[in-house]
């Protein structure tokens, strides 16, 4: 089988640490079949001129195709018009990858990542080449543009005309059916992990390996820093921790419009937050062995990936409810399910589970599959795809 992926969050040599979970899985993916990926790349006329916006100047310089982690990479310019943004998504989407139709003849099934505009435009143009279509959602893609008028009026008419839908958690699937599409369509295929990398580890050592103190409660956040990931409340949250627990330590993993609010207070914390910024994985899981306690506080997401890591890890996960997080958390062995927005109750929450002994062995329990069974259902899915009439 021959697939084509079609989609904008996968890795480059520019930004090799995007998207990890969509590399993991197509990584196990290609194994199973011939992969290929076309990845969206935001194109804005003169941008590499001018550096406006920033990420479309800095993609801009890239070739035409690379090889990505043994994937056969291949660089779509996605035509992009400011301020227009959502409405006119779709057709935009769907422009950019009419100088592709050559290339995706080959191929026996296309997959699409993103719901809007990314899978509505791989739909119709898989069906102008005969070719079947299944795409994938991840979370914000359905729990945020869902929500705007014009893409979900998108969605409810060209979702459903898929020959396959992916959803990473149940709560996603509820969605896809909300919008039209027919349930027997739509699989769940949550994401896994590298338990090569992600496995319960000596925490001693990996404190002394990251700089962190023996004895301190330490709490680690992983994800984009932004606002919508909680890390207005997390930052409240800590200091009420803090009050009860003068020696905490609060690590904050990752890159966003709030690095610079979080570098200003981790400088005047006395050591209490440490901002390491974006690592690679093989660093995330020795913060993860090194904490006691992960968190995300989002306020929306799918299935997060670095919550499942974390089960693996061994330490336990304190999580907002929503998405697929109250799966993942289903398990009282597993971790905390805290209500969102409301620092107050998620630093109870933190308290709660600083207080309580966890058995690493029993967190672990908990957690997902490897990757390599991720792939192995996604690629059945394509497969079922292929044998629609």
């Amino acid at each position: 089988m021959r697939v084509l992926a079609i989609t904008k969050i996968f890795p480059n040599s520019l930004e090799p640490l995007s998207s990890p979970f969509n590399r993991q899985q197509f990584k196990a993916l290609a194994t199973r079949c011939e992969l290929t990926v076309l990845e969206a790349i935001p194109y804005v006329p003169g941008a590499r001129l001018t550096g406006i916006p920033p990420r479309a100047a800095k993609l801009a310089t890239l070739p035409a195709r690379e090889t990505v982690d043994g994937i056969e990479t291949v660089y779509m310019k996605q035509l992009y018009v400011p301020k227009l943004g959502v409405p006119v998504a779709v057709p935009l989407f769907l422009g950019s990858l009419l100088p592709f139709r050559r290339l995706a003849r080959g191929f026996d099934v296309v997959l699409a990542t993103w719901a809007y505009p990314d899978a509505c435009a791989s739909i119709l143009f898989a069906r102008t080449l005969g070719k079947p279509c299944v795409f994938k959602v991840h979370g914000s893609d359905l729990n945020v543009l869902a929500r705007r008028p014009s893409a979900r009026l998108g969605m409810r008419k060209i979702l459903p005309l898929a020959d396959g839908a992916v959803a990473v958690s149940r709560a996603l699937g509820d969605t896809l059916e909300e919008l039209g599409v027919p349930r027997e369509k739509i699989a769940l295929v949550a994401n896994g992990v590298d338990t090569a990398l992600f496995y319960p580890r000596d925490k001693r050592g990996a404190r002394r390996a990251r700089g962190l103190p023996e004895g301190a409660p330490v709490l680690m956040f992983c994800g984009r820093l932004e606002p919508q990931k909680g890390l207005g409340e997390l930052l409240e949250a800590f200091d009420t921790v803090r009050a009860k627990r003068p020696d905490a330590r609060l690590v904050l993993i990752g890159d966003g419009v709030m690095k610079k609010a979080v570098q200003e207070r981790a400088a005047t914390s006395g050591g209490a937050i440490v901002v390491p910024g974006a690592r690679p994985l093989t660093e995330v899981a020795e913060w993860m062995a090194a904490c006691d306690v992960f968190t995300l506080p989002s306020w929306a997401e799918g299935t997060p990936n670095v919550v499942l890591e974390a089960l693996a890890s061994g330490r336990p996960a304190v999580g907002s409810r929503v998405g697929g997080i109250p799966d993942v958390l289903s398990d009282p062995r597993s971790g905390i399910v805290v209500p969102p927005k409301n620092a107050a109750a998620l630093a109870q929450g933190l308290l709660r589970a600083l207080e309580r002994t966890w058995d690493p062995a029993e967190v672990s329990a908990c957690g997902p599959s490897s990757w390599d069974e991720s792939g192995a259902k996604l690629y059945g899915v394509l497969e079922k795809a292929m044998k629609r009439p």
